[in-house]
């Protein structure tokens, strides 16, 4: 099982992390993934820079926008 956390912090939430959210959601339904993947929302990560930030696990942080939030789940998903 994989945690896919997006941060919701000032910056990410300015860049658009509810819109990410979102379509990892609806990427997860769409896969049947709902089984393997947990997805919560998460407060600053420290890497504003990055906004919008999303961590798989414990690992490092991705950036994501919405423009590449499929992407983003074909890669790691």
């Amino acid at each position: 099982m994989k945690t896919v956390s997006v941060c919701i912090g000032s910056a990410c939430h300015l860049k658009g992390s509810y819109d990410v959210i979102s379509k990892i959601k609806e990427y997860i339904e769409k896969n049947n993934l709902e089984n393997e993947v947990i997805l919560k929302a998460a407060f600053c990560t420290g890497e504003c820079t990055k906004a919008v930030s999303v961590i798989i696990d414990e690992g490092p942080v991705i950036s994501v926008n919405s423009d590449t939030a499929y992407e983003f789940c074909k890669k790691y998903l």
